[in-house]
């Protein structure tokens, strides 16, 4: 159980961190950026995948069977 929180809380800071690099970047829209570019670039920075990851393990976290 222990082991599944500590995943939870590792899988949280990353989406947070992405996903606040994703709110910086929202900046680029008002700058002229259009939404598609907006998404095409924001597909290219590395940092802005580590929100994607970090929903992935929060999901595995709370969904995967533990041993009793």
């Amino acid at each position: 159980m222990f082991f599944k929180v500590i995943i939870f809380f590792i899988g949280y800071g990353l989406a947070v961190s992405g996903g606040l690099q994703i709110i910086i970047y929202l900046n680029l829209i008002p700058a002229g950026f259009s939404y598609m570019d907006f998404l095409v670039y924001i597909s290219t920075r590395p940092e802005c995948y580590l929100f994607v990851i970090g929903i992935i393990i929060i999901t595995l976290a709370i969904y995967l069977p533990t041993k009793d």
